[in-house]
């Protein structure tokens, strides 16, 4: 095996982090985890997304670019919770869609996440955990984020739209999309072992990878 850059994407609540912590120790893959409990405006943002989406966009798309700065100088293979495409391509946009983030502050995010991105290699591999609506809130609430109590369901639905839309035009890199709906790898050893089997296919070239 070479060294490897897989990054784990997918709507909140669907498992990223869970799914990033279990690569990592059984790839003996170094993890680098979503920042979220340090976002300084998280909660403000869950309280009044108009006023600090544009802060708390920004937060994440530096912290997101430093973590695939630092990785990719990382001697070993690593794993990374979120990528930094869909902090623009779907939260981003979607409150710029909702009118959540003023033009002039999306443009300006835009630019900055389009010059920065161009400095950068994408992944060898995105990984894209996609679920229903039913199974993201049933995760939030076992997680009991207490800031995230407010999502509504409307919000999970149209970020799920982007991110297919978004999932079905990105060239970057190979994309594996895995049915989270009927995946327990946290609770059962035999869904990590065949989500593991065709990680590593992917990343070998092997292009027909298909879920039961």
């Amino acid at each position: 095996m070479g060294k490897w850059f897989v990054a784990v994407a997918g709507n909140i609540g669907v498992g990223k982090s869970s799914l990033t912590g279990l690569l990592s120790e059984r790839l003996d893959w170094e993890p680098f985890f979503e920042a979220v409990t340090d976002n300084p405006y998280l909660a403000d943002f869950y309280d009044n997304m108009r006023h600090w989406s544009f802060h708390s966009q920004v937060f994440f798309l530096s912290r997101r670019l430093r973590h695939q700065h630092q990785l990719l100088q990382r001697p070993n293979s690593v794993v990374q919770d979120r990528t930094v495409y869909e902090d623009a391509e779907i939260f981003a946009r979607n409150l710029y869609l909702q009118g959540l983030m003023a033009e002039r502050d999306y443009q300006s995010y835009r630019e900055l996440y389009e010059v920065l991105t161009l400095l950068l290699p994408p992944p060898d591999l995105v990984v894209y955990l996609r679920a229903s609506v039913p199974t993201l809130q049933s995760r939030i609430a076992n997680r009991g984020r207490s800031f995230e109590r407010a999502i509504s369901i409307d919000y999970l639905e149209q970020l799920n739209t982007l991110y297919d839309e978004w999932i079905d035009g990105f060239e970057s890199c190979p994309v594996l999309t895995l049915p989270a709906d009927n995946l327990d790898f946290v609770a059962n050893p035999s869904h990590l072992d065949l989500i593991v089997e065709r990680i590593l296919d992917k990343l070998q070239g092997q292009e027909e990878v298909v879920f039961p």
